[in-house]
C-alpha cells in the first residue's frame, strides 16, 4: 500500500511522470495525445479569461493534485491523510472562497469543477468513474470531453448526464454565472 509521501518521493525521482494515488496503488499516466492536450489548453484559456479578471477562483491543468476527502469507514474513524487518494483531473476550477491563497503542495480539497478529456488510449468508463468519484465526494460539476465523438458530457450528482455537441452552449451558472462557451470552440482549428 503506497501513501501520499511515497507518491511525492516517486515524483521527486521521476519528475516527468504524472502519477495519481488510488486505493493505495500508484497510477502512472502516459502522456496525452496532442489533440487532447490542445483541447485542454483551449478550455484552460477560455476559463481563465473569465475567472481571472473576476477573481472567481483558480483554474489548473492536469498536474494539479488533489488529496481527496475520505469516505469515512463504517466505524466512523477518519482515514489518515497519507492513506487518502490523490487524483489530478485534466482541468479543474476551485472557487476563491475554497482556496484563498495558493499552495506549494497538493491541496486537501475538492475542485468545484472537474474535467476529464479522453485521450486516444483512454477508455470512457474509468473517466466516468473518476468524475463520479469527485461528484460523490462533493464536486459540483464534472465534464467529460470526447474528441472522438465531438461531444462534451456534463455530470451533476443524482442527475442524468447532458450531452452537448458543436453549436450547443456550455454554461455553468452555479459556478461561473454569465460564462458560456460554444462547444465547437474547443475543437482545434484546421489551418490551410
Amino acid at each position: 500500500m503506497f501513501t501520499v509521501s511515497d507518491l511525492e518521493e516517486f515524483q521527486t525521482e521521476h519528475p516527468d511522470w504524472q502519477m495519481e494515488l488510488m486505493d493505495g496503488s500508484i497510477l502512472v499516466m502516459g502522456p496525452s495525445d496532442y489533440e487532447s492536450e490542445e483541447i485542454g489548453g483551449r478550455l484552460l484559456t477560455f476559463l481563465n479569461n473569465w475567472v481571472i479578471p473576476r477573481k472567481l477562483g483558480r483554474v489548473t491543468g492536469s498536474s494539479a493534485g488533489f488529496i481527496l476527502p475520505s469516505l469515512k469507514p463504517e466505524d466512523g474513524e477518519e482515514i489518515d491523510r497519507e492513506k487518502r487518494n490523490l487524483r489530478a483531473p485534466d482541468v479543474s476550477f476551485v472557487r476563491a472562497d475554497q482556496l484563498k491563497k495558493t499552495k506549494r503542495d497538493f491541496v486537501e480539497l475538492l475542485p468545484d469543477l472537474t474535467v476529464e478529456i479522453k485521450s486516444k488510449s483512454d477508455r470512457i468508463k474509468p473517466l466516468e468513474e473518476k468524475i463520479q468519484l469527485f461528484l460523490q465526494l462533493g464536486s459540483v460539476v464534472g465534464i467529460l470531453i470526447d474528441p472522438d465523438k465531438l461531444t462534451l458530457t456534463v455530470y451533476r450528482l443524482n442527475q442524468e448526464p447532458v450531452v452537448l455537441r458543436d453549436n450547443d452552449q456550455l454554461t455553468l451558472p452555479d459556478l461561473l454565472p454569465g460564462w458560456e462557451l460554444t462547444v465547437s470552440e474547443l475543437w482545434p482549428p484546421e489551418f490551410e
